[in-house]
């Protein structure tokens, strides 16, 4: 994804881990072969963060994780899988692209078949820049802002 995306999904985690201290966060964890961006564990709850830059097709990353959450035994109580889609998948037009729409049907559809699994998509006010281009100036504040979204999200123990 590229430098710019590796110090969002930092951010991110070192915003969660002040969010949400109970839970142990890391970057790139893993679920069986597959690494997720963000990942924080307490006790028997889990919360996993995608984060989808410029990803051709993110229902790929849906479909990984939840296939190796369906088969992990090491990972056992309450998921939450939180997919962020960055303004590369809003369509000019208005609404949202059929890559983000396959992949949030692809989430609904894998949490919802295996239970005690949520799936959240959410809006990630970030356009990712394309090479040359500078970063989006507010980013640490939006990617601050994200944390205390996902945090509002969970039930605290």
């Amino acid at each position: 994804m590229g430098e710019f995306a590796d110090d969002v999904i930092v951010r991110l985690k070192d915003r969660l881990e002040r969010e949400l201290p109970f839970y142990r966060w890391e970057t790139e964890y893993r679920i069986v072969e597959t690494p997720v961006d963000v990942g924080g564990v307490a006790d028997d709850s889990y919360i996993l963060v995608e984060l989808e830059w410029r990803r051709a097709d993110p229902a790929d990353n849906a479909a990984k994780i939840f296939r190796h959450l369906s088969k992990s035994r090491a990972v056992e109580g309450t998921v939450t899988v939180v997919q962020l889609f960055t303004d590369y998948y809003d369509l000019a037009s208005g609404g949202v692209s059929s890559k983000r729409k396959n992949a949030e049907f692809v989430g609904e559809v894998a949490a919802e078949s295996l239970g005690r699994m949520s799936y959240h998509p959410l809006d990630f006010d970030i356009d990712p820049p394309k090479a040359g281009e500078e970063r989006f100036t507010e980013w640490k504040e939006t990617t601050d802002s994200m944390a205390a979204t996902v945090s509002s999200m969970i039930e605290h123990p």
